[in-house]
């Protein structure tokens, strides 16, 4: 079942009763509405006068719902998810934390090779040269020793949005289409997130980030090779020709689809919320040894 992602930019009083979010609008002229919990995936809190129920942020956490609070440009900021999202967690931990390091060394392997991969079938999809990126591909080594990720990361962005942008830099506070890219991946890193803690894995230890003041290492090393998925749906939005100097309503609903995009993992096609289940898993069985490769999609 495909979980509904929910994003709330209007005041509102959000609460829960018999097992459903109800929403008390501030408008008193909108009637109350109500979703059921177990059909929510991810929450996105984006109001100044939102108020949420202890009890609700329970209900909601205990059905490992990705609860994301945005700051004052309404870009996503916080992300509040379930501690006990498995039932054979503690063994799940162990498993994670015995991980050898030439075991995280070749999942990060395929990790940015699987990146690189789908990087370039952006670029071919746009027509741009990319024998560069496939002899990157294939000389990626154990652990990325060569930076292969970061030199086709540097050929990506210099080319990806060149029809549309002239000299773009990517960055967090760089000008737009960043602030698309950035609220894209703010919803994809919560999906991962999500999906690592109902594999009864910690997104905190990663096997390759390990920056400590990051709590969601994990989760930034497994999204890497969906990062694609994000950027072409900004291409989308871009090439309807649409001002994206400001992240608009539509432009976040837009944005909000990332969840439901179809991908495809081993010739079975998904939306990306389960798609990213079927990673997790594969990574987990990656670490108790049952198979030697994450399960990453592949765009076609």
């Amino acid at each position: 079942m495909i979980k509904r992602t929910l994003y709330f930019g209007n005041n509102a009083y959000l609460h829960t009763k018999d097992e459903q979010l109800i929403i008390d609008f501030a408008d008193k002229e909108k009637p109350q509405a109500t979703v059921p919990i177990e059909d929510i995936g991810v929450v996105i809190l984006d109001a100044y006068q939102l108020t949420i129920s202890q009890n609700l942020i329970t209900k909601l956490l205990h059905n490992n719902v990705a609860l994301i609070s945005c700051d004052e440009r309404h870009l996503p900021q916080g992300l509040m998810l379930n501690l006990d999202g498995n039932h054979v967690q503690s063994e799940r931990f162990k498993a994670q934390i015995a991980a050898s390091e030439p075991l995280n060394k070749n999942l990060w392997k395929h990790t940015v090779k699987a990146k690189i991969r789908n990087q370039r079938f952006i670029l071919d999809g746009l027509g741009i040269e990319t024998e560069n990126m496939k002899y990157w591909e294939r000389s990626v080594s154990s652990g990325d020793i060569s930076n292969y990720e970061g030199r086709a990361a540097a050929y990506y962005w210099r080319c990806v949005f060149e029809d549309y942008i002239e000299d773009f830099t990517r960055g967090r506070f760089e000008a737009e289409p960043n602030n698309l890219l950035n609220y894209g991946y703010a919803i994809l890193r919560a999906i991962t997130a999500r999906s690592l803690v109902a594999s009864g894995l910690l997104p905190t230890l990663g096997i390759h980030h390990h920056n400590k003041y990051n709590a969601y290492c994990l989760a930034d090393d497994i999204m890497e090779p969906y990062r694609p998925y994000v950027d072409r749906v900004v291409l989308d939005i871009l090439e309807s020709g649409v001002d994206v100097s400001e992240l608009t309503p539509e432009l976040k609903r837009q944005l909000l689809q990332i969840p439901v995009v179809d991908i495809v993992i081993e010739g079975k096609s998904n939306p990306l919320m389960i798609g990213m289940q079927r990673t997790t898993a594969s990574l987990y069985a990656c670490f108790e040894g049952s198979q030697r490769k994450i399960k990453f999609p592949e765009i076609e």
